[in-house]
């Protein structure tokens, strides 16, 4: 319950207890004044006797207390302070004013419609009668009076009910939204708590998957960096230990040293996320032109790469990704394929870029590539991944002695200045 509403039911409790005292009190008060309407000396005593009787019943009645509730006792009250309203009103027409008193609680203290509308029409004859000049009546224009008084006393009852009727509705109807108010805020504030709740788990969720993604970036990160330098090292220093001459060696002992350091460089940057070594100075096609090259000159592979399209710089991340896409594959071509020749080719194709590895090297069976150990690399499911991580894709075809082809496809995303 509101304050305005707490505040507006004591006025009404202040009204309905005190309110017929103060008409009463009106009532004797403009009656004493005009005392040459009473006859004589047993109509005082009536009077007095009567006033005294609506005191009584007003005490009988009892304070109020927020709404009543109709019952036969209120009835029996009603229709006893109706006849003292009656007989004082005869003696008095000023007493009319705490006749209007059965206007204010026909409705709490008598049962039922019908009999609630006979008990205001009683008061209106009561009241019609002393706005008629008083009863009994000494002339037809006091009756003409008299019917048209009680015709707009009851007209004006009509109306009243007719309003208060409205008025209850609306506070019905406004006690059902209230319910559905309260209903929907309960509803709507259990849905607040599971989203919280829903939102606490997956941000544990993206939390966790970010802990993956990191440590697959850096697994792979150090596959393509420090794996494959140590690979590169150690078959330098195969074709070292095996060279016919000191020169020989020294070439292979350098190639070998210049592995280490880019694999040093790359180890470093690659912890930091930083974008490959061959980035650094030059775009995407250059980088992937100097990889090439110095792959088919350490292997001893015959190694080309071409450019198609308008070549576009490209967002690190894009470009990054690609790179380590063709060292996998060149590395991968290097230890199983035995391949006499390597293709490599990037494509600027509008909207996406396309890159090309192909090798005739010995092939194998797609669907029969053996799972990934501690010990091998990350493979064609690393390049997938790599495709994957920037909304790309990555296909193989290939077959036993007819050679490999790898194509990833990712978005063309350019540069940000």
């Amino acid at each position: 319950m509101t304050a305005s509403y707490a505040k507006f039911e004591r006025r009404q409790d202040q009204f309905h207890n005190w309110g017929p005292y103060g008409l009463l009190l009106v009532s004797t008060v403009l009656s004493l004044a005009a005392s040459t309407l009473i006859a004589g000396p047993a109509e005082w005593y009536a009077g007095g006797a009567l006033v005294v009787a609506a005191v009584a019943l007003q005490l009988w009645l009892g304070p109020r207390h927020g709404c009543r509730t109709p019952s036969r006792r209120g009835a029996v009250i009603y229709a006893l302070r109706w006849a003292v309203a009656f007989a004082l009103t005869w003696i008095n027409p000023f007493f009319a004013f705490y006749a209007s008193t059965g206007y204010f609680d026909t409705d709490e203290l008598i049962p039922g419609k019908r009999r609630q509308r006979l008990g205001l029409f009683a008061h209106a004859v009561v009241i019609a009668g002393s706005q008629a000049g008083g009863m009994p009546f000494h002339s037809w224009i006091q009756w003409v009076l008299f019917g048209v008084m009680l015709i707009a006393n009851t007209t004006l009852l009509m109306m009243v009910g007719h309003f208060a009727r409205q008025e209850e509705q609306r506070s019905r109807d406004r006690a059902v939204t209230i319910t559905e108010l309260e209903r929907t805020n309960t509803a709507l504030q259990q849905a607040l708590d599971e989203n919280a709740a829903l939102h606490a788990q997956l941000l544990v969720q993206a939390r966790e998957a970010g802990v993956a993604d990191e440590r697959r970036r850096l697994a792979a990160e150090i596959h393509d960096t420090i794996a494959q330098g140590l690979t590169g090292i150690i078959a330098q220093l195969q074709v070292v230990a095996n060279a016919p001459d000191l020169d020989v060696a020294r070439t292979h002992l350098a190639r070998a040293s210049d592995l280490a350091r880019h694999s040093l460089g790359e180890a470093r940057r690659s912890v930091h996320n930083l974008a490959p070594v061959a980035l650094e100075d030059a775009g995407l096609p250059e980088a992937l032109k100097k990889t090439v090259a110095e792959w088919g000159e350490r292997t001893g592979v015959r190694a080309e790469f071409t450019v198609t399209g308008r070549a576009e710089q490209l967002h690190e991340e894009v470009a990054a990704t690609l790179l380590r896409i063709v060292q996998e594959a060149l590395s991968n071509a290097a230890r199983h394929a035995r391949a006499t020749r390597v293709g490599v080719t990037l494509s600027f194709l509008g909207d996406e870029v396309i890159l090309d590895i192909r090798d005739d090297g010995q092939g194998f069976d797609p669907l029969a590539v053996p799972a990934r150990t501690r010990t091998g690399g990350f493979g064609l499911d690393g390049m997938r991944a790599r495709a994957e991580r920037i909304a790309g894709s990555l296909t193989v075809e290939s077959e036993p002695g007819h050679g490999t082809a790898l194509s990833a496809r990712v978005p063309l995303v350019r540069h940000d200045p």
